[in-house]
């Protein structure tokens, strides 16, 4: 009697591929991008509006018009030295794949 169910290569979604239904959500979303953008400037210029309202209307913009700063953190020790961390999100496709120096460590 053959095995059945368990993984079988070649069987199901590919790595990173984009459901129908996630593409039709980021269309039907893109439909209303402006009126958002409107709606966070708003929000970010009311002065009556909450502080913390504000702020985060105000970040939603700049990381919409310039991106998602990048973050550094310090290390001592054995991995003494700087990294960056830089946070990447794509509308489709595949997170891009670590290189081997992402893994690099001082001898």
């Amino acid at each position: 009697m053959a095995p059945r169910g368990g993984a079988r290569p070649g069987a199901g979604r590919k790595p990173g591929a984009v459901s129908q239904a996630k593409r039709e959500i980021a269309e039907m979303a893109k439909d209303h991008a402006e009126t958002a953008l409107q709606v966070l400037v708003t929000v970010a210029n009311n002065t009556q509006a909450p502080s913390a309202a504000r702020v985060s209307a105000a970040t939603a913009i700049l990381d919409r018009g310039y991106g998602k700063p990048r973050q550094s953190v310090e290390l001592e020790g054995a991995l003494a030295g700087t990294m960056t961390v830089t946070y990447v999100t794509t509308a489709s496709g595949p997170a891009p794949a670590p290189s081997e120096e992402d893994y690099e460590t001082p001898a």
